[in-house]
C-alpha cells in the first residue's frame, strides 16, 4: 500500500473503526522504522485524517500531536531543574514549544504518568491556553519501560469532545508508540 492511503478513512465510519484503522496502519507504519520522529509525524497525520472523517465532536478536533521529553536540560539556578516537555510532530496551529512536567494538562499527564480526559479545558487548574479555540483536551502519556518519553496531545473545538472510547484507543496508541520508537 502506498503511504498516503494510510490516511485514507471512509465517510461513514465509526470512531471505534477509525481508530482500529489508525493502530493497524501505524503498526504497518513502523514496520523497519524506529526513529521516533518519523513514526510520531505519521502517526499525527493519522489521528488528524481520522477525527476529520468522522462526525461532531470528533470532526471539530483542532490539534493532535505529540510533546517528547526535552533531554536538554533548561539553563536554572536549580541543582534538579523540573523535566520539560518540547513540542513535536501535530497537525493543526502552531502550538507553545516547552512544558513543564507539572504544568497544563500536558504537564500533569506527564508528571502522573496517568492520562487526563478534560471535558472543559477552562475549568482545569493551570490550563495552558496554546489556542483560545481548544475547549476540551485528551493527553496520553507514552511510557518506555517506566519512563514517560512523550505524550499524545489531542484538542478540540468543542467542550466533551473526548469520551472513554478516546481514551481506550488512545492509550493503546501509547502503548504501541512506547514500544516501536527508539526514544
Amino acid at each position: 500500500m502506498v503511504h498516503a492511503d494510510s490516511s485514507n478513512f471512509a465517510s461513514d465510519i465509526t470512531k471505534e473503526e477509525a481508530y482500529k484503522q489508525v493502530l493497524e496502519q501505524a503498526e504497518a507504519l513502523f514496520e523497519g522504522q524506529r526513529n521516533w520522529v518519523s513514526n510520531l509525524a505519521n502517526t499525527a497525520s493519522l489521528l488528524w485524517h481520522a477525527y476529520k472523517s468522522l462526525p461532531s465532536p470528533s470532526a471539530e478536533v483542532n490539534w493532535a500531536g505529540f510533546y517528547v521529553l526535552d533531554n536538554k536540560k533548561p539553563s536554572s539556578s536549580s541543582s534538579t531543574p523540573k523535566p520539560q516537555l518540547i513540542l513535536g510532530p501535530f497537525q493543526g496551529k502552531v502550538a507553545c514549544q516547552t512544558i513543564l512536567f507539572g504544568r497544563g494538562v500536558c504537564g500533569t499527564a506527564a508528571s502522573s504518568k496517568l492520562t487526563q480526559l478534560v471535558p472543559d479545558v477552562e475549568a482545569f487548574p493551570g490550563h495552558i491556553a496554546c489556542d483560545g479555540d481548544s475547549k476540551s483536551e485528551i493527553v496520553v502519556p507514552i511510557l518506555s519501560g517506566d519512563e514517560v518519553v512523550a505524550i499524545i496531545d489531542v484538542d478540540c473545538a468543542e467542550l466533551s469532545g473526548f469520551d472513554v472510547v478516546d481514551q481506550r484507543w488512545l492509550e493503546k496508541l501509547a502503548v504501541l508508540l512506547g514500544g516501536a520508537c527508539d526514544w
